[in-house]
């Protein structure tokens, strides 16, 4: 880690008082124009290190890692919303304009959502296989009033013994990469992190459906996705779900998982510096 960079985390009592712990830490590094860097689901934000390192440019980089996640003490339900809300107060707080947003998977959930939310201050996005509308994918046809806290599903994940969740996370992890290496991270991560925050965190996730607000987002926008399981349900997933953003650009990472950062780190360094530029 070199010296040059600054290292800063803001606990943020300091910025919304006691009534409202923090919802996430920031790590700052370098000058320039701010970027903010926002991990997917269980991810710290270190898993940005190496896009950071091979930026092209002089960039302000905000790393987020989110309550519960990281060793980052976890807070209370709701979960999304709180992020949502105080990462739009950070940013005002920092005073922060022409923003570019890169976020992976639940982290380019809540940038569009932050996007939607400040049309004036956010300029570009970078979205890394990442949906306005996750449930629709993974639930077709269940309403977000039909998704709560106290399911049988919840419940058997809050109970389940340490050895039962390896298994589960295990499995999980595996698909998320092609990159064995970076799949035993991945496994980490999700082992490491609060159960309640895993189990209550998803299920705010899954209540979330941007695709009315994405009219809304006034930023460019890059998005880039992974071909797993297959090229034609990818491209026919982020054509339907991206149907009314506007300014969009779509790319795929033949051949990648879901963490493209790991499978193609060349690809993606090149998408993002490609874009920045423009």
């Amino acid at each position: 880690m070199k010296k040059a960079l600054s290292l800063c985390l803001f606990l943020f009592f300091a910025f919304f008082g006691f009534a409202q712990p923090p919802a996430f830490i920031v790590e700052k590094r370098g000058t320039g124009k701010p970027i903010i860097f926002l991990p997917g689901f269980t991810t710290p934000g270190s898993v940005w290190y190496e896009t950071v390192k091979n930026l092209e440019g002089n960039y302000e980089s905000h790393l987020i890692t989110y309550a519960g996640f990281g060793g980052v003490a976890p807070i209370d339900t709701p979960w999304y919303p709180s992020i949502q809300q105080q990462l739009i107060a950070y940013i005002h707080k920092e005073k922060l304009s022409q923003v570019t947003i890169i976020g992976h998977s639940m982290g380019g959930t809540l940038a569009m959502d932050i996007a939607a939310a400040l049309p004036g201050k956010i300029d570009k996005l970078v979205l890394v296989d990442a949906l306005p509308n996750m449930r629709a994918l993974m639930m077709p046809g269940v309403s977000a009033e039909q998704v709560q806290y106290n399911s049988p599903y919840n419940k058997q994940m809050l109970e389940m013994k340490d050895d039962a969740f390896r298994q589960v996370a295990t499995l999980m992890a595996g698909n998320m990469t092609n990159n064995k290496e970076k799949n035993d991270t991945i496994l980490k991560w999700s082992l490491t992190a609060d159960r309640k925050t895993y189990v209550y965190g998803f299920t705010d996730l899954l209540k979330v459906d941007l695709e009315e607000k994405l009219p809304l987002i006034k930023a460019k926008t890059l998005i880039l996705g992974a071909t797993f399981p297959t090229m034609e349900v990818a491209k026919a997933t982020m054509e339907k779900q991206y149907a009314t953003l506007n300014e969009k650009q779509i790319e795929f990472a033949i051949g990648s998982k879901h963490f493209i950062m790991f499978d193609q780190p060349g690809w993606f360094c090149a998408q993002v510096n490609a874009f920045l530029q423009k």
